[in-house]
């Protein structure tokens, strides 16, 4: 028997539910491209839809802001699951890796609007580290478990190493200089070839 003292939570339409996402793409290239100076009703124009609906979907800049970067994490940590489930162990995590870095080109593009979310970030940012750290530690240890990467590796050590690169940017060739790196430390901590 359904507890009746709990309203019914209905989900979303499609529509609605397409618009949103329509709404995260676009704001998340916004963002990228033009920082905090991307307008709020630029970005509804530009997904097709009216003001009120992003109003609706977010009632804040901020809201907007903090829906991307979550979007992004979300999708990150998705991707480790479906990565382990259709490729081999090291596979998945190389896959992994490459998609690791274009979320941290991400999050490097949209550092001006993330930082001025006001109260902060930190919140966003520690629920954010903690999915990546269980996402990436559950790849490496699949990887380990399979005999393809060392045992006393720490997770942790990739992320920091493709995370450095990115950020250090290294001109225009910074995401593509943290790309080659995967391969590196794949190269570096597997057992066999």
């Amino acid at each position: 028997m359904a507890d009746e003292s709990e309203p019914a939570v209905r989900k979303p339409r499609a529509d609605a539910e397409r618009n949103r996402v329509r709404l995260l793409k676009t704001a998340k290239a916004a963002f990228a491209e033009k920082g905090s100076g991307a307008s709020l009703d630029e970005i509804a124009r530009t997904a097709g839809v009216g003001a009120g609906t992003l109003y609706r979907h977010f009632p804040t800049r901020d809201a907007l802001v903090a829906a991307v970067y979550r979007n992004e994490t979300e999708q990150l940590v998705a991707a480790a699951d479906r990565l382990a489930e259709t490729h081999p162990p090291v596979t998945a995590l190389r896959e992994w890796l490459l998609l690791f870095v274009d979320y941290i080109a991400t999050k490097h593009g949209m550092s001006e609007v993330l930082n001025s979310i006001v109260g902060g970030t930190s919140d966003l940012y520690s629920a954010s580290t903690a999915q990546v750290k269980q996402a990436i530690a559950k790849l490496v240890d699949r990887a380990v478990a399979s005999g393809d990467i060392r045992l006393e590796l720490d997770p942790l050590d990739l992320l920091r190493a493709l995370a450095g690169v990115a950020n250090i940017g290294l001109g225009p060739d910074g995401e593509w200089a943290a790309k080659r790196l995967v391969d590196i430390l794949i190269a570096g901590v597997r057992t066999r070839n």
